[in-house]
């Protein structure tokens, strides 16, 4: 499966030098964890999180302590460009799925801007590849099917059954056709393994 079938398009973005409460509106307006940051031309020059939009931004409470807390050491960040991350990672629309959990996993990351060149054209984030495994096996079996009519409408007919986002596919053995099938099921957002039986 590839990104652009799973990402969310397009983009929400801030520009690095919007303020850093306009930022956190974005972010909490629009349900998301984390937005790419871009210059004036557009360009992409970080990536903004809830976690860097936290930072700064309270101080500690008299009342849970008994010794008086130090002042801060300065006034609350104003701008994104205070607190956003400049290295960034990023994939493109082809990159495949399993190297994007990789790459959150590896980097402890929960989005990933997706880039076309150098034009951000979505964003892919652990919510979205939980949207896709949280896909119902009725809905996952009816885009299986409409998948194999559209995409091979000369094949043979198969049954087509889903469990717990696994597609059985049921028919006359053709091992070319079958094959074709099997390629074309894994392309459904939300499947994680095909079968076949007789």
């Amino acid at each position: 499966m590839l990104v652009r079938e799973v990402m969310s398009s397009p983009a929400i973005t801030v520009r690095r030098t919007d303020p850093v409460r306009q930022a956190v509106r974005a972010l909490y307006e629009h349900d998301i964890t984390a937005a790419p940051v871009v210059d004036d031309t557009g360009r992409l020059v970080g990536v903004v999180s809830e976690l860097d939009l936290l930072r700064g931004e309270f101080e500690p409470d008299p009342r849970a302590t008994v010794r008086p807390a130090p002042p801060p050491d300065g006034p609350p960040p104003h701008l994104v460009l205070e607190v956003m991350s400049h290295k960034v990672v990023t994939v493109s629309e082809t990159t495949d799925i399993t190297e994007v959990i990789d790459l959150m996993v590896g980097k402890r990351i929960k989005s990933l801007p997706v880039m076309r060149g150098d034009r951000i054209v979505g964003m892919i984030s652990r919510r979205d590849l939980m949207a896709m495994l949280a896909r119902p096996d009725d809905e996952l079996r009816q885009a299986v099917i409409a998948t194999l009519r559209e995409q091979y409408p000369s094949g043979p007919s198969w049954q087509v059954a889903v469990h717990n986002g696994v597609a059985e596919l049921s028919g006359p053995p053709h091992e070319h056709a079958d094959h074709i099938a099997d390629l074309l099921a894994r392309t459904v957002p939300g499947i994680v393994r095909v079968r076949h039986s007789r």
